[in-house]
C-alpha cells in the first residue's frame, strides 16, 4: 500500500465492520470463522508485533487433548462434566485442524503421546482405576474403549529413565506452529481479512459511530464491534478480566545421534513436556518449580527454571546421549481462575475471546467458532 498521511490512513480504515486485536491462533481462527459464516463481512486484524509473539507461535508444538493426570485434576477441581466440555472442545478443535490443513503445511507429525507417571503421584495406590474411569469417560467422544493404554514396557525402547509408569494416547501429535500460525495468516488474508502488523493498541472508546481505538502510531480506527484475542497481553486494556499470566520455559538440545525418542511425552499433571524434534530434545515447562516468577508477560527465561528443565533431562533421558543445550525460549499463557476460556462481552459491542490455559492449539478452532458466533448475533 504506498504511504499514507495519518488523516488518510483513518478515513482508509475507519469503515470496518469487526477490528480484532492480535493475530494468534484465536484472532486467526475467530476471523477465519467469521469470513466463512459472512463472506461480506469487512475485518481488520491488529497486531503489535511483526509477526504474533504470543503463546501461539512461542509453544512447544504439541496437539493434544490434556494428559490422563492433568485431566484427572481437572475433574477434581471443575467437576466432571465441565472438564469433559473442556476435551471436548479441545479434541474437536485438533479434528478441526486436521480437516482444514495438510499434514505438510503444518509440519504435524502423528507420533503418538505419552504420560509419564512415579509412585509419588497421589493417586498411584489406584492409578489403573482412575485411568479405567477416565477412559469410560472418553469412549464416545474418542471412539476408543481405551484412549489411554498402559505401556510401561516402552519407556526403556525410547530412552527414558526414572519412571514407573506410562500411558499412550495414540491420538496425539505433534506439530509445527509456526507453520499452523502461517498457514492460517495465508488462509484469512485469502479470505479478504486485512492484517496490519507493528500497530500498538494503547485504548479504545464507544461513541454514536461506533468503537473507536487509538494507537501507539498515533492512528484512529474505528469499527462497529471490537474483539480482544490478546491472551495474557490483555492486562492494561481490560484489566477487570483478571487473567493471569504463565510463562512457558522451553530448551532444545543439540542433534543427538540415534535419539530412541518418538512420540510427545508429559509428567507431573502437565508441568513438564517433551518431544523429539528434528533430533533434538525439546523438553519445556517447570512452571510449578516458581509459580510467583512464572506469573509474568516478560518473555525472558530464567536460569532456575532452565536449570530445572536440565536436571529434569539428566535423570530421565538416556545417559548415554551426548547433547549440549542450543535454544531457550519462552512463551507466554494465560490463565482464568476456573480453567475456562474465556469468551465475554466487555460493554455493548466490545468482546474478548482469551485463556485457553495452555491449550490454545487446540482449543483456538472451536472457540474461534463461538466468538464469530457472538459478533455474529450482535452484530447489526
Amino acid at each position: 500500500m504506498p504511504s499514507l498521511s495519518v488523516w488518510e490512513k483513518e478515513s482508509f480504515y475507519s469503515t470496518q465492520d469487526i477490528i480484532i486485536i492480535g493475530s494468534g491462533f484465536l484472532g486467526l481462527w475467530t476471523a477465519l470463522e467469521l469470513k466463512r459464516k459472512n463472506q461480506s463481512i469487512r475485518i481488520t486484524i491488529l497486531e503489535r508485533n511483526i509477526t504474533p509473539l504470543g503463546a501461539s507461535t512461542r509453544n512447544a508444538g504439541f496437539s493434544c487433548f490434556g494428559s490422563p493426570t492433568e485431566l484427572i485434576g481437572d475433574i477434581e477441581k471443575m467437576g466432571l462434566e465441565e472438564t469433559m466440555e473442556i476435551i471436548r472442545m479441545r479434541f474437536m478443535g485438533l479434528e478441526k485442524i486436521k480437516k482444514v490443513f495438510g499434514a505438510s503445511q503444518i509440519g504435524l507429525d502423528d507420533c503418538g503421546g505419552y504420560e509419564c507417571i512415579n509412585k509419588n503421584y497421589k493417586h498411584w495406590d489406584c492409578l489403573d482405576e482412575k485411568i479405567a474411569e477416565l477412559n469410560l469417560q472418553m469412549r464416545d467422544l474418542t471412539n476408543k474403549d481405551q484412549t489411554f493404554v498402559r505401556k510401561d514396557g516402552a519407556m526403556l525402547q525410547k530412552g527414558l529413565y526414572g519412571f514407573d509408569a506410562m500411558f499412550e494416547n495414540t491420538l496425539e501429535s505433534g506439530l509445527h506452529s509456526g507453520k499452523l500460525v502461517s498457514a492460517l495468516i495465508q488462509k484469512v488474508q485469502t479470505s479478504g481479512v486485512t492484517i496490519l502488523n507493528g500497530i500498538e493498541v494503547k485504548s479504545w472508546d464507544r461513541s454514536i459511530d461506533g468503537v473507536h481505538i487509538y494507537t501507539e502510531q498515533q492512528i484512529r480506527f474505528t469499527a462497529s464491534q471490537l474483539l480482544f484475542c490478546t491472551n495474557a497481553f490483555c492486562d492494561t486494556l481490560l484489566p477487570q478480566l483478571n487473567i493471569t499470566p504463565a510463562r512457558g520455559q522451553v530448551i532444545v538440545t543439540s542433534k543427538i545421534p540415534n535419539l530412541k525418542l518418538t512420540g510427545t511425552f508429559h509428567f507431573d499433571e502437565g508441568f513438564y513436556y517433551w518431544r523429539n524434534l528434528d533430533g533434538r530434545i525439546l523438553l519445556g515447562g517447570a512452571r510449578n518449580a516458581d509459580f510467583e516468577a512464572e506469573r509474568t508477560t516478560d518473555i525472558s527465561g530464567t536460569e532456575l527454571i532452565k536449570n530445572k528443565l536440565i536436571e529434569f533431562l539428566k535423570e530421565h533421558i538416556d545417559p548415554s546421549y551426548q547433547y549440549t543445550i542450543e535454544n531457550h525460549w519462552s512463551g507466554i499463557m494465560a490463565f482464568t481462575e476456573n480453567k475456562k476460556p474465556l469468551l465475554s462481552q466487555i460493554e455493548e459491542n466490545v468482546f474478548a475471546a482469551i485463556a485457553c490455559n495452555g491449550m490454545g492449539v487446540a482449543l483456538s478452532p472451536i472457540m474461534g467458532e463461538k466468538a464469530a458466533d457472538l459478533l455474529l448475533l450482535n452484530f447489526n
